[in-house]
């Protein structure tokens, strides 16, 4: 069983994950923002579940500084806002794993305990589509950019608020 802390400011989603993860044998603590989680990975948690969005900040920033106060911690990414690029850097940051949300407490906890890569992941059956290649490549000039939306939109050629608004529609599900 494992001490697990989970990162996360919807307060409703916390509540029911952590009681599935209880349920499970597993003592959970939650976080709803930065100066909590970093104050309750002091603790030594032996895993930790990190949202991607937290209140409208990057959860890859709080990352790094979450590893460095619990190096010892297993951490997994949960996003409702999953894409390659954001994948590629919280794993690069060093995340063992990362999701997209909805995603269920047995296969979060399957997540934290792959110890490898599985080659026989499920190529997906189709190609991905126009819109979700355009917020892919939106989400890989946002993390060139370190998050800086304005940088993004010159980069992008296009008007701040445009790339503002296509931030704030959920990402195209396939």
């Amino acid at each position: 069983m494992m001490d697990i802390l989970l990162v996360e400011d919807d307060a409703a989603f916390a509540a029911m994950l952590a009681r599935s993860l209880q349920r499970r044998g597993h003592t959970v603590r939650h976080a709803a923002n930065v100066a909590a989680a970093l104050q309750e990975a002091a603790a030594a948690p032996q895993a930790i579940i990190l949202d991607l969005n937290l209140d409208g900040d990057s959860g890859l920033r709080l990352l790094p500084q979450l590893l460095a106060v619990a190096p010892q911690a297993r951490l997994l990414v949960l996003t409702g806002y999953a894409s390659i690029a954001t994948a590629v850097e919280a794993v690069k940051l060093g995340a063992v794993n990362y999701l997209a949300k909805p995603a269920g407490a047995d296969e979060i906890l399957a997540a934290l305990g792959a110890v490898a890569a599985n080659p026989e992941c499920a190529l997906p059956a189709a190609p991905m589509s126009l819109k979700r290649i355009s917020w892919e490549h939106l989400q890989r000039v946002l993390a060139e950019n370190n998050g800086n939306v304005s940088a993004t939109a010159r980069a992008l050629n296009m008007h701040r608020r445009s790339v503002q608004r296509m931030l704030a529609k959920h990402p195209v599900h396939d």
